[in-house]
């Protein structure tokens, strides 16, 4: 089946297969699962996580999870606590990976149909989430206008990596801050119009902390909210409103309050009254050191596209024998300046840029340049994008 029609079929599967009753026997609440044979393909399985308090009688949430390592319990694991919290069911496959797009849709496509078999679900409410090339297929199967209603990004964005203006779900992305698909992340999330969130935390190309991996399916109950997919629950938005007040009066500086206010206002519009947030964040805005400090922000992501870009049209001029060398030199130079920022012993944000910044050049570096010379000297740097 061609790829799009099988990437169509995902949410049809979950809706014929939940209706009439949900079959779960045999399967455990509230504790992990390892290791469940999806009924139609003996050859896929995946990792389940049921809440605890799982009955057929209701519709449930559904989150469908994808590694770039098939470490299903991994992305179980990492969603636990929240979805036992806010009443999810969460798979994540076995058998998707890094490589053929055709394995990663056939998982998918299995492990949807299960679900629709064996659990009650609210078709309204079913969630993906992924892992680096693992988020690649998330977006992926939500492009093929399923009616996915949101997609947990971390660490990866779109299958070809290109921002959209917007697109029919809500989109939760993570980064760490020296991830190698940090510069993606924020693109991804600046380009978008339409609901989107991105939270970086300190780190490398991972998934989130715990803490962040709440705060995803919390962002997602106020869309469902905001969208008419959940009926609103003012005590839940209040104590959620609640909790992003502590963030933005723990904010280190003014610029980032402005960034956390404009957030809380996109977040919660809808849903409360926001007008003194806006205003405040109006306010701050206009101060002239909070001014500069958010313009210095953008021209530091600026600066950064700008770095990266000119590095890789070097590596691309490698392939022509009359500016080989030329181009071969300056690489080197940009290189070993970069190595010595992340090489210092004091954090700043120069070295955590130069850090993310080596890792997207040594990263996919062989897939790029066939250039021998070039590769030895990426590979002395020996940061390949791990935490």
């Amino acid at each position: 089946m061609p790829r799009r029609l099988r990437v169509l079929a995902v949410t049809a599967l979950l809706a014929a297969g939940s209706a009439p009753v949900a079959r779960a026997q045999g399967l455990p609440r509230g504790t992990i699962v390892d290791d469940v044979t999806c009924a139609g393909d003996a050859g896929q399985s995946y990792a389940l996580y049921v809440p605890s308090a799982y009955s057929p009688e209701r519709k449930w949430n559904l989150l469908l999870a994808f590694h770039p390592g098939a470490r299903g319990r991994l992305m179980v694991e990492k969603f636990q606590a929240a979805a036992e919290q806010y009443g999810y069911i969460v798979a994540g496959s076995n058998t998707s990976r890094n490589g053929p797009w055709s394995v990663s849709m056939s998982a998918a496509l299995c492990m949807s149909a299960d679900m629709g078999r064996r659990f009650s679900i609210d078709a309204k409410r079913v969630y993906l989430t992924g892992m680096s090339g693992g988020a690649r297929v998330a977006m992926q199967v939500a492009l093929g206008k399923n009616d996915i209603a949101g997609i947990i990004a971390s660490s990866a964005g779109y299958p070809d990596a290109r921002p959209r203006d917007s697109v029919p779900f809500a989109v939760f992305g993570t980064a760490g801050t020296e991830d190698f698909n940090y510069l993606e992340m924020r693109q991804l999330d600046g380009k978008l119009s339409s609901p989107h969130h991105l939270a970086v935390f300190s780190g490398g190309h991972t998934l989130p902390p715990d803490a962040v991996a709440l705060e995803a399916i919390e962002w997602m109950e106020l869309q469902a909210m905001k969208s008419g997919r959940r009926a609103r629950d003012a005590a839940l938005v209040d104590r959620l409103f609640e909790k992003r007040q502590r963030s933005i009066a723990a904010a280190v500086s003014p610029a980032d309050t402005v960034n956390l206010l404009d957030e809380l206002v996109a977040d919660f519009t809808g849903l409360r009254d926001v007008s003194a947030e806006t205003a405040r964040a109006k306010g701050l805005s206009k101060q002239p050191d909070v001014k500069k400090a958010l313009a210095r922000q953008r021209a530091d992501d600026k600066s950064e596209v700008r770095m990266l870009g000119d590095i890789l049209a070097l590596e691309a001029n490698l392939s022509d024998a009359d500016r080989r060398e030329v181009s071969l030199l300056l690489l080197r130079e940009r290189l070993t300046t970069l190595a010595r920022e992340a090489s210092a012993s004091e954090e700043s944000p120069g070295r955590t840029r130069a850090r993310r910044m080596l890792r997207a050049i040594t990263v996919g570096g062989p897939e790029r340049v066939r250039d021998h010379e070039y590769l030895a000297l990426i590979d002395q740097y020996g940061l390949r994008g791990r935490s």
